[in-house]
């Protein structure tokens, strides 16, 4: 019997095109005896679901007849493999990096206090000519969803995703109590991923007051949650400040609404918040902010070649 050391864990809804090129950029990956990969197909009406089925008889496939949140399909995900690593793609990302498992392999098995990788992520939907990288591994304060590989034995140790947060917040969530733990995030360079998103268009959609919200509040649950009690009114008041500074005073009415649906989602959240609050000590506090940001975006040196925030 094949011992599974990887496997390569998707949600998807909708996204029938965004998945077939994912799938084909790690064909390669996808004929290791070593790898599996699972989809949670999360209500798709495009025909997803007999797609994969159709043309990859070799994936783990799940199905909700209707939707229950990509974060439940996570945690599905996560807590029925039997890998030792759980590598999580977002459908439109895909690893760029020829052999990236034998790198994740060894880094794991020289950082015995790793729990998650936090991989090299360009956002965009081309590739710069010059994809060299100067940076080095270190330990960082969080991951980013669409590409990070879990050691399972961590996974295991700390509370599942918070399916309330419906999206956004989840990986810091999880990253502060890998923290509590004395779990560490460390990103790796050395592994890029391309998630093909234009983020300048991002704005211009119309989800961008559903995600500007949710981005607000979740943020918001981590503060009540996670930091110590003196920080938390100076850190609320500051957000909110600079919602209205950057945006509301510039006339953006979506942030505006974006911004009140946030403040009623936080109060609804209360009882949620208390009950699974897990707050750093001043010590720990301190400690976590002196570790460096979590790296959402690489930017290569060919700055025409690349799509800015």
């Amino acid at each position: 019997m094949k011992t599974i050391l990887f496997s390569i864990l998707i949600t998807t809804k909708n996204r029938r095109e965004d998945l077939s090129l994912t799938l084909r950029k790690i064909q390669h990956l996808l004929q290791r005896e070593d790898v599996e990969c699972c989809i949670y197909d999360d209500g798709s009406i495009d025909d997803t679901f007999d797609f994969v089925k159709n043309n990859y008889p070799q994936i783990k496939l799940q199905r909700n007849e209707n939707s229950k949140g990509y974060l439940y399909c996570r945690n599905v995900l996560l807590q029925h493999t039997t890998a030792a690593y759980a590598i999580s793609l977002d459908d439109d990302a895909h690893f760029v990096t020829e052999n990236p498992l034998e790198s994740i392999k060894k880094y794991f098995t020289q950082n015995p206090n790793c729990a998650v990788i936090a991989l090299r992520i360009f956002w965009g939907l081309n590739l710069p000519e010059n994809r060299n990288c100067d940076e080095v591994a270190i330990p960082v304060q969080g991951f980013v969803g669409c590409g990070h590989v879990w050691r399972m034995d961590a996974w295991h140790s700390i509370v599942a995703y918070p399916e309330w947060f419906e999206f956004y917040g989840e990986e810091d969530f999880a990253a502060y109590h890998l923290f509590k733990k004395k779990w560490f995030v460390h990103y790796l360079p050395e592994v890029l991923v391309q998630h093909r998103v234009a983020l300048q268009l991002r704005k211009n959609k119309t989800d961008y007051s559903s995600r500007l919200r949710n981005s607000l509040s979740s943020g918001w649950y981590l503060l009540f949650m996670f930091t110590p009690i003196y920080l938390i009114p100076r850190k609320f008041i500051f957000s909110v400040w600079k919602q209205v500074q950057l945006k509301i005073f510039k006339g953006d009415k979506m942030a505006l609404k974006a911004l009140l649906l946030a403040i009623f989602d936080l109060i609804c959240a209360l009882p949620k918040i208390l009950k699974g609050s897990n707050r750093l000590s001043k010590k720990e506090f301190l400690l976590y902010q002196k570790l460096p940001k979590t790296k959402t975006y690489w930017t290569p040196n060919e700055v025409n070649l690349v799509e800015n925030q």
